[in-house]
């Protein structure tokens, strides 16, 4: 994994998050899988476990320092690990990384939500992320964004909406009403 004085694995991810870096984090977690197949070691489960128990010096996990960077790119490998937890909640405001996304939205000039905030907000949306979590101040993420931004507002809404509805939403199929089109006699 890490040399004995080089960087840990967890450092080196907090580096790939707050930097946008790929190759980084993509290397670090080939290099957490290889050393749990050299251990005997289920690979999967421990990148996970890695992935979620690390914590910067204040608490962040690392969707929250990816979400407060921007870091589209790596949220989106991050989001594609097996067993990772996405509602996981920050020490200090009691943030999820829906939370994040929303404050690096707004501290962007109005210029760039669209093309930079909005997508941080809805990779992780996608990803199942619940947009109803209220952090320690009892806000959700939706009570957060910066008013003059409706269409990022609208995005949550319609976030709020699908968790709300869940299993009530009903999927149309082809089958008809008495169900399979290829039962034959």
């Amino acid at each position: 994994m890490a040399d004995e004085e080089g960087a840990s694995p967890k450092e080196l991810i907090f580096e790939a998050c707050r930097r946008n870096n790929t190759s980084l984090l993509e290397e670090t977690i080939a290099d957490i899988t290889s050393s749990a197949s050299k251990g005997g070691g289920n690979p999967t489960e421990l990148v996970a476990q890695i992935l979620n128990t690390a914590r910067d010096g204040v608490g962040n996990g690392v969707l929250h320092v990816a979400a407060s960077y921007g870091s589209y790119e790596v949220l989106d490998i991050l989001l594609d690990q097996e067993g990772l937890e996405i509602d996981e909640i920050d020490r200090m405001e009691q943030d999820t990384p829906l939370h994040k996304a929303v404050r690096y939205a707004n501290s962007l000039d109005k210029s760039d939500w669209a093309p930079h905030g909005h997508p941080v907000v809805e990779i992780l949306l996608d990803a199942g992320c619940d947009p109803r979590i209220r952090n320690k101040a009892k806000l959700r993420p939706f009570e957060l964004v910066d008013p003059r931004n409706t269409e990022l507002r609208s995005i949550l809404q319609k976030g709020e909406f699908a968790m709300q509805a869940g299993g009530d939403v009903v999927e149309e199929d082809d089958d008809g009403p008495t169900g399979s089109a290829s039962d034959s006699d």
